[in-house]
């Protein structure tokens, strides 16, 4: 276990870093849903999945991390540092950026509540590390929902960019706004 923090009306959320070998079934169900067909991962086999995931665990520069809630799975989380990601290439990385992607795929019973109590929980673990200035992410232009999401938590949105696999808007939350809209976490 990485991270836990008790979301009142939600329940425990844990993080827990993917192990590829003992995780792909559950991420493949994930990644090739058509609803989360940003994650670009949709046509992927099973062995792909595996294969990029045991790649994210090579690198100590990218984490990936099965988000819990009270021990049932609902979402993969992944951070890593924008010098060493394609998105560093594309915008000026500052001291203190983060990068992380989200895939939240609960049941229908923790739908409804997961997007909003999750969010502030994940910039929470991020923001543990004294380093960590900005979060930076880069959906796809067209995942409306995501982009409403960002808005909500405090996002400023930046330039689009080109991707190797998409056009993206690149989004970013600093620790300063997120304490002043979240005080508790100061």
């Amino acid at each position: 276990m990485t991270y836990q923090e008790k979301i009142p009306g939600l329940g425990e959320m844990s993080l827990v870093t993917v192990e590829p070998d003992r995780h792909t079934a559950l991420l493949h169900d994930w990644v090739t849903r058509p609803r989360n067909s940003f994650w670009g991962m949709g046509s992927h086999t099973v062995e792909q999945v595996r294969e990029i995931y045991a790649f994210v665990d090579s690198l100590p520069t990218h984490h990936a991390y099965l988000i819990m809630i009270d021990s049932e799975p609902v979402g993969l989380f992944q951070t890593y540092q924008p010098e060493a990601d394609p998105v560093g290439e594309r915008y000026a990385v500052q001291p203190g950026d983060v990068g992380m992607h989200l895939l939240l795929s609960p049941d229908r019973r923790l739908a409804h509540s997961l997007t909003t109590a999750v969010g502030p929980a994940l910039a929470r673990f991020l923001f543990r590390d004294p380093g960590a200035q900005r979060i930076v992410v880069e959906p796809d232009v067209r995942n409306e929902p995501a982009l409403r999401r960002l808005k909500v938590e405090g996002f400023t949105f930046g330039p689009e960019i080109e991707m190797p696999d998409k056009r993206a808007q690149l989004a970013f939350l600093t620790r300063a706004r997120f304490e002043s809209d979240h005080p508790t976490a100061a």
